[in-house]
C-alpha cells in the first residue's frame, strides 16, 4: 500500500536541508532517490534505509525489523525500519540518510 501524502510530505519536510529527494513508485511502494541512487523505501506509513555492516548495528540497537514485501512476508534484509525517535528529529534522520545513501554510492562503484 502507498503512503499517505501527509507522510511523504512529513518525510520531504525532514529531508529539505539535506539534498533533493525523488520518490519512484514501486510494487506498491515508494523509493527514496537521491543521486540517482535509491537509500530509502516507503511501505504503507513506515520508512526503510539501505543497511550494511556499517550501519547494522544502529538498526538492531534500537529492535527495527526489516522490509517485509509481498504477500508472503518475504523479508528484504538490506532495508530496515527507521526508528520513529530518528525520524522525528531531523538532523539525526538526515544523518542516517546521509549513511544510507553512501553505502549505495560505495556500492556502485
Amino acid at each position: 500500500m502507498e503512503p499517505s501524502t501527509d507522510f511523504k510530505d512529513f518525510i520531504f519536510d525532514q529531508l529539505q536541508s539535506w539534498r533533493r529527494v525523488r520518490i519512484k513508485r514501486m510494487f506498491g511502494c515508494v523509493g527514496l532517490y537521491a543521486d540517482d541512487l535509491m537509500f530509502g523505501i516507503i511501505a504503507k506509513e513506515v520508512i526503510f534505509f539501505k543497511v550494511d555492516k556499517s550501519n547494522i548495528s544502529n538498526y538492531l540497537e534500537a529492535d527495527s525489523q526489516p522490509l517485509k514485501l509481498f504477500k508472503n512476508e518475504s523479508k528484504v534484509l538490506s532495508f530496515y525500519e527507521v526508528p520513529i525517535e530518528v525520524l522525528e528529529d531531523a538532523n539525526q534522520f538526515v544523518h542516517w540518510a546521509e549513511e544510507s545513501l553512501n553505502i549505495q554510492k560505495n556500492k556502485s562503484k
